[in-house]
């Protein structure tokens, strides 16, 4: 992460919104000799009741302790849904943080034991969306969900990935906004820390996405995929926190075609790993002993 804004993330988080509101979203007559995207920090602060100088001082970090109020009052001209503005909120909670180790997360037993029982797709994803586990269904889905693979990488830099989804504009759009939820104030978290740089040098989409600063959570939904063998799937998602790792679970409608193309592929991956042996196919010749 950039050292500008993990070191003054209320002005970044600011700025970016402030250039989301066009001024007709916020009953503002726009002249003719516009240079900013959005609004500018004179209108916000006018429509916020404060002053211009105030504004600016907290976009360029020279106040970092607004009082609830007044981030309540830039939340309404920035025209923030709920989780945005608890984010907003968030950006000032005055506390002081030890440094913490980066603790490896591991999945418990139990749900290993869980996913070999699933007959549904389902996988251990941990806060970056690293998949640390799943079972055969999920990997018969995607190959991009064994373990090893990170999700939002696969998402923006695979092109597998890119044509399995059918809205990968609003996948990317998701997917990026739930990273920045979930960093919230670890933004010196080394896992964060590497991914956000990696993706930030490889990917247009994601450096575009990450300046918006949007937020927002991942959790249940439902997604239209395209499967290279069985065609189209829409599934719904849930997602269900396991000790500091979370289950993802993805299931058709009961006997909908989406349902009847997922026992389908249950059915080829199956027949498939009866075909393969360590030593290769079932029906390859065995070397003779002697």
């Amino acid at each position: 992460m950039k050292d500008s804004e993990s070191g003054n993330r209320l002005g970044s988080y600011l700025r970016a919104r402030r250039e989301l509101v066009s001024p007709a979203q916020a009953g503002i007559v726009a002249g003719g000799n516009r240079r900013v995207p959005g609004l500018r920090r004179e209108e916000v602060a006018l429509l916020a009741g404060i002053s211009p100088d105030y504004y600016l001082r907290l976009e360029r970090g020279r106040d970092t302790n607004p009082s609830p109020q007044v981030l309540e009052s830039l939340a309404r001209v920035l025209q923030l849904d709920d989780i945005e503005r608890a984010y907003l909120l968030g950006l000032t909670a005055t506390r002081v943080r030890a440094p913490r180790r980066a603790r490896p997360e591991r999945v418990p037993a139990r749900v290993h034991e869980l996913l070999a029982h699933l007959r549904i797709p389902a996988f251990v994803e941990g806060r970056a969306f690293d998949v640390l586990a799943s079972n055969p269904m999920a990997i018969a889905l995607s190959p991009r969900l064994s373990p090893g693979h990170n999700r939002l990488r696969s998402l923006l830099l695979d092109p597998e990935e890119q044509a399995f989804h059918q809205d990968w504009t609003k996948a990317t759009a998701d997917f990026v906004a739930a990273l920045r939820t979930t960093i919230g104030d670890d933004t010196d978290d080394p896992r964060f820390v590497e991914l956000v740089g990696e993706l930030a040098l490889s990917s247009q989409r994601f450096r575009t996405l990450w300046a918006r600063h949007d937020v927002r959570r991942l959790d249940g939904g439902t997604a239209t995929v395209h499967h290279p063998v069985v065609g189209e799937l829409r599934l719904h998602r849930d997602k269900l926190p396991v000790d500091d790792v979370i289950l993802v679970v993805y299931y058709p409608d009961k006997d909908s075609d989406s349902d009847e193309k997922l026992q389908l592929l249950a059915a080829l991956s199956q027949t498939d790993a009866i075909g393969t042996t360590p030593d290769g196919p079932a029906d390859a010749p065995r070397p003779k002993t002697p």
